[in-house]
């Protein structure tokens, strides 16, 4: 029977799998993250750290649920600035907001809730498509992945069956 532990550890190797993915992109490919891409690089790693954390202590009871709940969340708002990185994607080219200050530069000059305000808005190197898997742009492969690793930590830690 497959257990909630190794449940766990199977959405923690999901999580390393799309960061290793995103860093070779980067990396090897040369496709340089925008600032919501990066976002999502932050919440898919929080979302493994959750699993590794449920992973390690391996509770029954409350315990899995306060995880699952808590993977599911983290889960839940990296798929949502994903899928506001596929809106921004959409819209059509006099909408885009014009490109702004890098991501390192917002950070230096800015509060960090005034950071993620206007990361969440948008702008134009957020808009672009450079890379893209069978027809569907990076972002929206990570509203699939994080909606698979939402199912996955209800499933595991929610589960009674899952000892």
């Amino acid at each position: 029977m497959i257990t909630r532990r190794s449940l766990n550890l199977l959405g923690l190797l999901c999580c390393a799998g799309l960061l290793g993915y995103a860093w070779y992109a980067q990396g090897v490919l040369r496709v340089e993250p925008c600032p919501l891409c990066i976002f999502q690089r932050v919440g898919v790693a929080a979302t493994g750290v959750l699993f590794m954390m449920a992973w390690l202590h391996s509770p029954n009871g409350w315990g899995a649920r306060a995880y699952g709940t808590l993977i599911a969340l983290a889960a839940l708002l990296t798929m949502a600035v994903a899928a506001r990185h596929v809106w921004i994607q959409h819209l059509p080219e006099g909408q885009v907001p014009v490109c702004g200050a890098t991501l390192n530069y917002m950070l230096d000059v800015f509060p960090l809730s005034d950071v993620i305000r206007k990361v969440l808005t948008g702008s134009g190197e957020c808009h672009a498509v450079n890379w893209s898997f069978l027809g569907l742009a990076m972002p929206a492969w990570v509203v699939i992945a994080a909606g698979g690793l939402t199912a996955l930590g209800l499933y595991a830690n929610f589960s009674e069956r899952r000892r």
